[in-house]
Parts: structure tokens; C-alpha cells; sequence
């Protein structure tokens, strides 16, 4: 039976039969399709033949660490992960983002939680204006195809990612403090988890500037947030067309 089109299609890769079931009627019930995978490789051949709209991954697969799932996930494609771990694996959550993952959830969870996380995740993938191009340098941004590139060469970023390149591009020249860039992308409740933003802002920095050390573009603000500067920065409608 096909999944209605109009329905956000979540696939979860969980070998827990019970998980599964527990998210499958969460998230029907909340008007999501779902799909489900029990292996790493299940999952990774589903996202293949389906293109999701969101990946939930637990981290604790049987066939396929769920970390190395995660990192082939982010060879292809910018589809959001919400990362599963166990209460206490501080350290598997760690591997998780910086694996590119969008977002972690522990268990056992609370259904509102879980939903509340997944329509953040869904909202931040949505492009601000669905035509436009930004180019700054030998970088160009293409919102509506999800597309980065520098020095005409393909970059790889994460759901995550483009929705921090999306806030500073479309609050460019403006300091925006840390309280609102945790506010924005991961909510109220973590306006305080800093360090959620230095470990994104590092990776995003490490892909575009040319210098970690002396960054042109994503500018510090010490002790208060961050500003986006690009004297070059040109905007013009949807490229190709």
C-alpha cells in the first residue's frame, strides 16, 4: 500500500518490534506515513527506494552501528535524523551530531516530546524564499534545491546546517545572540545548550571559510552570539531557471 503524498513520510530504523509499534500509532496518529526498518541496511536500502522525509535512528542497531548508518546517510542526502539513544550514553549522543545528526531523543521519551522535536526538525528544512539563489565568493546557496556549493564543487551539509546557513544568510550583517539561534532552530527550552551551537557552527565553518582561524564569514561576537558578513553577497532567482 503506497503512503499518501500528502502525508510527511518518517521513516524509523529501530530492531526494538515494541519501539516501532509505539512510534508507528504515535505518529499515524499525529497525520505522519510511516515506514519502518529493523537493520541499518533495511533502513539505508528504504531511504534509497523512498526518500523520507525524516529518519528517527536508533543508534544501538544489530547489524549496522547506528553512527556509521548516520554517516552514510549524510553521503547522499540532507534528509533530518532524529537520533534514539539509551538514558546515559552521553557519549553515543555526542557521536550522533557529530555524525550529522539533527537531533537526539532519549528513552524512554514522551510522545509529545517526540513529535514537538520532529515538527521542528520538518519546519527547519523548509526554505525561507523558495526561488532564491545567494552566491558570496565562490560559494552559492540554492534554498529551494537544497543544493551548497563552493568553487563550483558540491558541499555536503546537514539539515542542521542549512538551517543555520539559512538564519545568518536571511539575518545577514545583523548579530544574532546564541539565545536566539537556540531559540529558532532547537526551541525555548534550549536557549542555554551552547554547546549544541559551537559544535554546528564549527562543522559549518569548517566546509565553507577558507581559514578556521580568522573565519570571513561567520564572524564571531564574543560573549554575545555570531554575524554573518559577505560584502559579496549577491541574490538572484532560482538558478537554472
Amino acid at each position: 500500500m503506497s503512503a499518501d503524498p500528502n502525508k510527511p513520510e518518517i521513516l524509523v530504523i529501530d530492531d526494538e518490534r515494541q519501539i516501532r509499534r509505539l512510534l508507528r500509532l504515535t505518529l499515524e496518529d499525529a497525520g505522519y506515513a510511516v515506514r519502518e526498518a529493523a537493520t541499518g541496511q533495511a533502513g539505508l536500502d528504504e531511504v534509497a527506494r523512498q526518500n523520507p522525509d525524516a529518519v528517527i535512528l536508533d543508534l544501538g542497531l544489530p547489524d549496522i552501528p547506528g553512527v556509521v548508518v548516520l554517516k552514510r546517510l549524510r553521503e547522499g542526502n540532507v534528509i533530518p535524523v532524529l537520533i534514539l539513544s539509551v538514558f546515559g550514553q552521553e557519549d553515543s549522543k555526542v557521536a550522533g551530531l557529530d555524525a550529522g545528526a539533527d537531533d537526539y531523543l532519549t528513552k524512554p521519551f514522551g510522545s509529545a516530546e517526540l513529535l514537538a522535536r520532529l515538527r521542528a526538525l520538518l519546519r527547519r528544512i523548509k526554505p525561507a524564499v523558495a526561488s532564491n539563489v545567494f552566491r558570496f565568493d565562490e560559494i552559492e546557496v540554492d534554498f529551494m534545491r537544497r543544493r551548497v556549493s563552493k568553487a563550483g564543487r558540491p558541499v555536503k551539509l546537514t539539515a542542521m546546517e542549512y538551517a543555520i546557513l539559512q538564519l545568518f544568510i536571511t539575518h545577514r550583517d545583523k548579530v544574532l545572540t546564541h539565545r536566539q539561534i537556540l531559540r529558532t532552530l532547537w526551541g525555548p527550552k534550549a536557549e542555554l545548550q551552547t554547546h549544541y551551537l559551537r559544535t554546528y557552527m564549527l562543522r559549518l565553518r569548517r566546509k565553507l571559510e577558507d581559514d578556521l582561524d580568522t573565519p570571513k564569514y561567520f564572524q564571531t561576537e564574543s560573549g554575545v552570539g555570531y554575524r554573518f558578513v559577505s560584502e559579496s553577497l549577491i541574490h538572484s532567482g532560482s538558478a537554472g531557471g
